[in-house]
């Protein structure tokens, strides 16, 4: 038999209605009114039927679990969704997108088409305006421009007694946009990635701006590491992430999984068969090869590079589409090619280095553009499996989901 009022208890822990609860048991409702209603050991549920309930609901909330999201999350200056992959991944559920370059908007809502599931916003600065119009989301992800911040008044304002803070400070700038939206719903992390060159830009001013908004200001605690790409694509591509807890983590960058063994070259990602329009014609690369060697005789190493199928390759620029001079690929003949967008695909992690699935509409200019401002998609896996556990610990805490599991099995043990 059980204590008293243990059966009611259970039911209304686990969120159900008397008819839920019958054919969850196989009783009739009359019956579980009767199992409620008790007033003597002998009425009450029997030990059997507990523990039917019992496991009837753990079968359930496994199920609803493994049904929804494991967090909600928003996609900010979201190019062509890079961020988003991995997170979606972990179980995630973007409940918002905001990008500006409409070809780039083309390029995800082929890869992604819930844009009827959730708003797909161009300019992110209404929203800034009027951040109740963004969902509640408990991750940010924002892949942001750099700008540089107006903050020759700061030292004014100081000795005029003034306050300041970021409303001041980055006014008028895309990261201002993206505090406004953090302050006004805290989410319980966020991650944002920039250019190596945020550390240094403005003379570091920016950087400690930026610093000083989301630790001081906005009160989140902040982790930062510049990571390189060459031990997951045949490409090095050094970017900085910006990790932020609103409560206090574990999280440490220095656990971050990286690859130290059978590391990734060019030619893994190479198409075996390339269309002519790719092998640079004799004027280009006439132009390229004077143009580098008017430098080289300067002194300095302006001008093309050339790349083999064992080596890896410079940064991936959005200017690939106007020269390929950055990254060529050597090739039997006169003249090297351009690398081919699918394999712009590949070497952001977009594709693996066979693969074809990613969904390109637009035309190898814009393709070019594109994966020359995108992330690299397992750099970013790499950083959000670290994340992985912290999420789920700040969300549970956001979501009292400790709480609530331990009142349940509390009920479940009476």
């Amino acid at each position: 038999m059980t204590d008293t009022g243990s059966f009611l208890a259970l039911r209304e822990k686990a969120g159900l209605t008397i008819d839920e609860t019958a054919q969850l048991i196989g009783r009739s409702s009359r019956t579980v009114r009767r199992y409620e209603e008790a007033d003597t050991p002998e009425k009450k549920a029997p030990a059997l039927v507990i523990d039917a309930l019992k496991r009837a609901i753990e079968e359930r909330c496994s199920e609803t679990a493994a049904s929804q999201p494991s967090f909600r999350f928003i996609d900010l200056f979201a190019g062509i969704g890079g961020i988003r992959i991995p997170f979606e991944e972990l179980g995630g559920q973007c409940v918002f997108t905001a990008e500006w370059d409409r070809f780039a908007r083309q390029t995800y809502a082929a890869n992604y088409p819930d844009g009827e599931e959730h708003e797909f916003a161009e300019d992110v600065r209404p929203y800034a305006k009027d951040p109740a119009r963004v969902p509640e989301h408990d991750v940010l992800l924002a892949g942001f421009p750099c700008q540089p911040f107006s903050i020759a008044g700061v030292s004014k304002k100081n000795s005029l007694g003034k306050p300041h803070g970021f409303l001041c400070d980055t006014q008028g700038t895309l990261f201002y946009d993206l505090a406004n939206i953090i302050k006004h719903h805290r989410p319980s992390v966020f991650l944002l990635e920039n250019v190596k060159n945020l550390e240094r830009h403005d003379g570091g001013k920016t950087f400690a701006t930026i610093m000083h908004v989301l630790k001081e200001e906005l009160g989140y605690e902040v982790h930062t590491r510049v990571i390189s790409s060459d031990p997951w694509v045949p490409q090095k591509r050094e970017r900085i992430f910006i990790v932020g807890f609103r409560e206090k983590s574990e999280f440490n960058f220095k656990d971050l999984s990286v690859p130290t063994e059978n590391l990734p070259v060019l030619g893994d990602i190479l198409e075996k068969s390339v269309p002519e329009k790719y092998t640079l014609s004799e004027k280009l690369w006439g132009y390229l090869k004077g143009y580098k060697e008017k430098h080289q005789s300067a002194g300095n190493g302006f001008g093309y590079s050339l790349f083999g199928p064992e080596d890896v390759t410079r940064t991936l620029s959005a200017r690939y589409y106007k020269d390929g001079s950055e990254i060529l690929v050597n090739q039997p003949g006169d003249r090297p090619r351009r690398l081919t967008p699918r394999e712009c695909a590949r070497l952001m992690g977009f594709d693996t280095p066979k693969g074809s699935s990613f969904e390109i509409p637009v035309s190898d200019t814009q393709a070019y553009r594109q994966f020359g401002n995108a992330v690299v998609v397992p750099v970013v896996r790499a950083v959000a499996q670290l994340m992985k556990p912290h999420i789920q610990e700040a969300v549970a805490l956001e979501h009292d989901l400790p709480v609530q599991k331990e009142m349940t099995l509390s009920a479940a043990s009476g």
